[in-house]
């Protein structure tokens, strides 16, 4: 159904031993017998069976049994000479669910190896696929696994999710990483459009129970405009600004720091990047200072930006 009508000269075929000298039966052998018993319809396997299928179809043909229609798929690469394999140290679809992805995107994404839909869509659902999968479609050539694609599909699910079912999605590797007083359907809200695979949840949100130990040179950002020096300057009066909010939500601290910038004739990024620095300790943080600080709640905040006026007191001194 792949390869279309394709001939072997019968005369170069090996003779075929179908018994061992023990009295067991060859695989070549032994597998026809059962198919044709489980009255198996399609055979799929890999392409490097079809110069084997020659010798199959004799025994079928001398047993007066209806051939199966076989259908041979290209193997799937890691790279451009090495084919998958397990042996090899390649990932299973189990250890990929270990890994952090999620069965439908996996599914969906090996669908596509090898097989060309016939629009440019390229999320289904298993149920879309069983739709619209057509054996003509398949490709003669070998598909290449990239493990960049697949995750970028994961997180194409991932962030496509209702805000429960994402929820009940990571909670887990949220009860896991962060054992703190903070919520964790607020975290959750937060990394849903950052996280692409679920194993990146716990190194992404550790800081909520631990701050990084960071470098103080963290606070130097050419991007935000920001040194050392205007950090400082920043910290203190985001410290002042967020101790005087009185109703705690998430509106009013983000009302509180983005006036702060304005009042202060400084950029954005000149405040908010000195407070996430010093409320995380992390470069890089599913979510800005604004909803971190938020979550962390007034005194762990306050008590973490107090510790990074400290250390660039200390140092600028």
């Amino acid at each position: 159904m792949v390869y279309g009508h394709i001939e072997f000269d019968g005369d170069l075929l090996d003779e075929q031993i179908l018994l061992k000298s023990d009295g067991y039966p060859t695989y070549n052998f032994a597998n026809i017998i059962d198919d044709h018993t489980m009255e198996i319809s399609h055979v799929v396997r890999g392409n490097e069976y079809l110069s084997s299928t020659p010798k199959y179809n004799l025994i079928y043909d001398a047993y007066g049994w209806e051939r199966p229609t076989y259908v041979h798929v290209p193997p799937v690469m890691k790279d451009e000479k090495h084919k998958l394999s397990k042996r090899n140290g390649d990932a299973s679809f189990q250890d990929l669910v270990a890994k952090g992805y999620l069965p439908a995107a996996i599914i969906n994404y090996i669908a596509l190896l090898g097989w060309a839909p016939p629009t440019e869509q390229e999320i289904y659902t298993l149920e879309e696929l069983i739709d619209v999968f057509d054996v003509s479609r398949i490709s003669r050539s070998p598909a290449i696994f990239d493990i960049d694609k697949l995750t970028w599909m994961n997180g194409v699910y991932l962030r496509s999710m209702d805000e429960d079912t994402y929820f009940e999605t990571v909670r887990p590797y949220l009860e896991k990483a962060v054992k703190g007083p903070y919520s964790h359907r607020e975290i959750a809200k937060i990394i849903q459009p950052r996280i692409d695979i679920l194993n990146q949840i716990e190194e992404a949100v550790d800081f909520f129970d631990q701050p990084g130990d960071y470098d103080l040179e963290m606070y130097r950002h050419k991007k935000m405009k920001s040194t050392p020096e205007t950090a400082l300057t920043a910290l203190k009066a985001a410290r002042e600004a967020i101790a005087g909010i009185q109703d705690w939500t998430e509106e009013n601290v983000h009302e509180t720091l983005l006036a702060l910038p304005k009042e202060m004739g400084m950029k954005n990024g000149q405040v908010l990047w000195p407070v996430r620095t010093a409320v995380s300790g992390k470069q890089f943080t599913p979510g800005g200072a604004i909803e971190i600080v938020h979550i962390l709640g007034k005194d762990e905040s306050l008590a973490r930006i107090d510790q990074g006026i400290a250390r660039l007191e200390e140092v600028l001194a």
